[in-house]
């Protein structure tokens, strides 16, 4: 199911326009943000849909953001990403190359390039996060017309993760979901719990008032329905991981408790070797088909051979 709703903004021009698009299937939320002056948008964490079963890919989530876009007289700028993802693949390539938007994502994810570069032995990959058209450092700021956005780094899910500000909007990615929900795992490669505590803690720093639009949403128990917008205000008091004063102890604890349990996403595998290659799939082979690599371990006494 594909969801899309107008977010309502303050009439000042300064505000931006944000319609948020829903992706059922990866509980993903992507969201196009534009200036009401210039019309100029940026696209935050873009959907490219993809069946595993199959192999196949689908352009209909971003085809759907496209289409809103066009309906609006928005022009897409930029084609930004809050980090790597391991949940779904990145549909930003296509924007792209429909609208001549830039690409960008947090500086850090060359830290992640290099991780994962060894796990798939990409040796087409290069580590300069070059396949990007712009890297974003801590504190960087940045226009969509004449909006102005800023960057905060927030790692500890990954090491490249990002939140971008612009107005009284922040973009968080999966540092932080709803407050009945909680906050992300830490226990991927390169991230850390006690590195994530203090991210949130510098969104949480944030004016009370700030919004918070949320990557993901899988309706905690109790809710019954999909929810991506909360404040600053609203996790501080009752994030049932982080709210209420919780110590960087008590929250490292059970957050690695907590991601102990936790099973690996669906699509990790084909998420990661496309994302850290801005949305790009390996080059094809000498028989012109992509292919996305399975690393295979061995448990116990198995042979593989």
């Amino acid at each position: 199911m594909k969801t899309e709703t107008l977010k309502s903004a303050p009439v000042a021009a300064s505000a931006p326009e944000i319609r948020a698009f829903f992706d059922e299937p990866t509980h993903t939320i992507s969201y196009l943000v534009a200036d009401p002056a210039t019309r100029k948008a940026a696209v935050i964490d873009p959907v490219l849909d993809y069946d595993a079963a199959s192999g196949t890919v689908d352009t209909r989530s971003v085809e759907a953001i496209l289409a809103a876009a066009a309906k609006a007289g928005y022009e897409i700028v930029w084609a930004l990403e809050t980090h790597a993802h391991a949940d779904h693949l990145s549909g930003a390539p296509f924007i792209k190359a429909r609208t001549g938007a830039k690409i960008g994502i947090g500086e850090h994810i060359k830290d992640v390039q290099r991780i994962f570069r060894p796990v798939f032995n990409a040796t087409d990959l290069k580590t300069d996060g070059s396949d990007f058209d712009h890297l974003f450092a801590d504190g960087e700021r940045f226009r969509i017309g004449e909006l102005e956005a800023s960057v905060l780094h927030t790692p500890g899910h990954t090491p490249a993760d990002i939140v971008y500000r612009v107005g009284d909007a922040a973009f968080v990615g999966d540092t932080l979901f709803m407050p009945d929900y909680g906050t992300a795992r830490a226990d991927f490669p390169g991230g850390d719990a006690r590195t994530l505590y203090r991210s949130i803690r510098r969104l949480l720093d944030l004016p009370g008032e700030t919004r918070l639009f949320l990557c993901h949403d899988y309706k905690a128990p109790g809710r019954d329905h999909y929810a991506w917008e909360t404040t600053v205000s609203a996790q501080r008091a009752a994030n049932v991981h982080v709210g209420a004063g919780t110590s960087e102890a008590d929250f490292v604890a059970l957050r690695e408790a907590r991601d102990a349990t936790l099973s690996a996403p669906t699509l990790l595998l084909p998420s990661i070797q496309v994302n850290i290659r801005a949305g790009r799939f390996p080059e094809a082979e000498s028989n012109g088909v992509r292919y996305l690599k399975i690393p295979v371990k061995a448990a116990g006494g198995v042979v593989l051979g």
